[in-house]
C-alpha cells in the first residue's frame, strides 16, 4: 500500500466515529419533542434546570426526537377545512399528518398504541393511533396560508377536520376539538 492510499484510509478510519455519532442537527429553535417508543433521538434527556416548562408539566425522559419548523415544514403536507369553533367559520389548515411526524422520529405505534398531545399551557389530550389515523390528525403549521404565531393556536396546532368524521360532525361545535390541543409542543407515544 502506497503511503497515500495508507494515510486516505487512516483518516477516514478515524473519523467514522465522528460521523457515526453524529446527530441530526436543527436549524431553529425545536418547536416539537417527541419522546416514548421512539426508535430514533437527537436530544439527551430531561434537565430540570434548562427544560423548565416540561420539568413542571411533570414531564421526564431519558432521550427525546425534537423537531423544527424546517423539519416539520419537509414532510408532505395535508390540507384540511374545518370550521372551527372559535369563531364558527371554515379556516384552512396544513400540515403533515401526525402519523408522519411520529414515524421521523422512528415511531409506529400500533392501532391501540396511546399517544398523549401535550400543549404548552399544559393541557394535554390522550387518544389511541386508530383514531388518530381515521381522523387524519395532522400537525398543523399554517392557518389561513400563514403561519401561526405563538400567543394565537400556534406555531403547531394538532387537529382534524371534524366537519368531515361523523361522529364529530354530530356534536355541538364546541365539543368537537377536544383531543386537538393548540399550542402543541410535545407528543408522548405509548410502548
Amino acid at each position: 500500500m502506497d503511503k497515500r492510499h495508507f494515510l486516505g484510509a487512516a483518516a477516514l478510519a478515524g473519523a467514522a466515529p465522528v460521523f457515526a455519532a453524529a446527530k441530526p442537527t436543527l436549524q431553529g429553535p425545536a418547536l416539537l419533542t417527541i419522546t416514548g417508543a421512539i426508535g430514533r433521538s437527537n436530544r439527551g434527556a430531561l434537565d430540570p434546570a434548562l427544560d423548565q416548562m416540561m420539568h413542571k408539566q411533570k414531564l421526564d425522559f431519558a432521550q427525546a426526537y425534537a423537531m423544527d419548523f424546517a423539519a416539520l415544514a419537509s414532510l408532505p403536507a395535508q390540507t384540511i377545512r374545518p370550521t372551527l369553533e372559535y369563531d364558527g367559520k371554515p379556516h384552512t389548515l396544513r400540515g403533515p399528518l401526525l402519523a408522519d411526524v411520529l414515524a421521523q422520529g422512528g415511531a409506529r405505534p400500533g392501532d391501540a398504541a396511546k399517544v398523549v398531545l401535550r400543549a404548552v399551557d399544559g393541557y394535554a389530550a390522550a387518544l389511541e393511533m386508530r383514531q388518530a389515523r381515521a381522523w387524519k390528525l395532522i400537525v398543523a403549521t399554517h392557518l389561513d396560508g400563514k403561519t401561526m404565531p405563538l400567543g394565537g393556536l400556534g406555531p403547531l396546532w394538532a387537529v382534524y377536520d371534524a366537519d368531515r368524521v361523523p361522529e364529530m360532525a354530530k356534536r355541538p361545535l364546541n365539543e368537537r376539538f377536544g383531543a386537538c390541543p393548540w399550542a402543541l409542543y410535545h407528543i408522548d407515544v405509548a410502548a
